[in-house]
């Protein structure tokens, strides 16, 4: 698993971003948080998983790219809005992947 240089953070997580990347890299369960990743197929935008998924051997070895951190399932969506927002008007495209390249 990868993490992006420019993080997505959700308003509620904000404030304990350190504490959720940190907890996640170390493999400890974090109830009620979820991250954003660049899709696992071309016919995604991108991919919204549980923390806890992230626990699994899949997904500590995968290149898998992770862009945003949420509390919460609806700040998830409204985080993934945001990025798709800033997709388009950054890039002019939908996908995700073009934004994460031009800033990477």
């Amino acid at each position: 698993m990868l993490w992006n240089n420019r993080l997505y953070v959700g308003e509620m997580a904000e404030p304990h971003k350190k504490t959720i990347v940190k907890k996640i890299k170390n493999n400890k369960v974090q109830l009620g948080i979820y991250v954003l990743a660049l899709p696992a197929n071309e016919e995604n935008v991108m991919d919204i998983y549980p923390a806890q998924v992230l626990l699994q051997e899949h997904f500590k070895k995968s290149n898998q790219l992770i862009i945003g951190i949420a509390k919460g399932k609806d700040e998830a969506f409204e985080l993934m809005m945001q990025i798709i927002t800033d997709s388009i008007n950054e890039t002019g495209s939908y996908r995700v992947k073009d934004l994460v390249e031009k800033y990477s």
